[in-house]
């Protein structure tokens, strides 16, 4: 008699209904291979194991809201030959969240900022942790947002939690207040607990100017960012200046590229 009618009530009840997925395949596993009990059921349970990492993943690769599937083996570190690839590859270990300091990445529009930031979003998301990518327009949006229907403590709260927040476009619109108050307070509740990515095409000594109504604010700001964080300065020319088939016919070749530490 065929086990499967039999166990799939029972495995439903047990919300383990996903072994059923592989449980003919392995069956035959275990009788071709002559398997012990313990060894067939060993090779169930680590199918429903992997079956829920993937559901998780999944689940956080769709809260994270990535622009677009940007990973580490698709950065074109060829046009920035200067850039510590050993120092990169580094973060990719997602260390930093460990640490729970920032990463801020400079450069000029078009030379890998955003693609780096959510490669390494994704190289969290696979390691198991939750991530959030966005804009500071976006982010501040959302606040705004919270608090005009009541629920901006738990919105900042979302947001002061999450163990890696990417924001991009930093400084390309200046803070205001309120704006500028609540970027401060929403760093100020990260420092020290959770990781950071900021994104910018100012140049790091530039960065200020993007609190023109609060230098005050801003200092504090940037210095709870600046503690302890990983430097990241792209500098080449854009990708989306590229025409088809120019990088074929012409390399190009960052100006620099490099990583330094707080």
């Amino acid at each position: 008699m065929h086990p499967i009618p039999e166990l799939t009530p029972l495995l439903k009840q047990l919300r383990l209904s996903g072994i059923l997925d592989s449980l003919e395949a392995r069956n035959r596993e275990a009788i071709d291979r002559k398997l012990a009990f313990t060894d067939f059921l060993s090779l169930l349970i680590q199918d429903e194991v992997a079956r829920r990492e993937n559901k998780k993943l999944d689940l956080r690769m769709r809260r994270a809201n990535f622009r677009s599937q940007k990973t580490m083996a698709g950065f074109d570190f060829d046009r920035l030959p200067n850039l510590n690839r050993a120092a990169i590859h580094d973060l990719a270990t997602c260390r930093f969240i460990e640490e729970k300091v920032a990463v801020l990445i400079a450069g000029p529009c078009g030379t890998g900022k955003s693609h780096l930031a959510q490669a390494l979003g994704h190289a969290a998301a696979r390691q198991g942790h939750d991530v959030l990518f966005t804009t500071q327009s976006q982010l501040l949006s959302s606040l705004r947002s919270a608090a005009a229907v009541g629920t901006y403590d738990r919105r900042f709260q979302y947001l002061a939690k999450i163990p890696l927040l990417i924001i991009d476009d930093f400084g390309l619109k200046p803070l205001r207040s309120p704006d500028d108050e609540d970027f401060h307070d929403l760093i100020a509740e990260r420092y020290e607990r959770v990781a950071t990515i900021l994104i910018s095409n100012l140049d790091f000594p530039e960065w200020g100017e993007a609190f023109p109504g609060n230098k005050m604010i801003g200092a504090a700001t940037l210095d709870r960012l600046r503690h302890g964080a990983h430097k990241i300065i792209l500098d080449g020319e854009s990708y989306r200046s590229l025409k088809p088939g120019a990088e074929k016919a012409k390399p190009v070749v960052a100006k620099s590229g490099k990583i330094t530490h707080s």
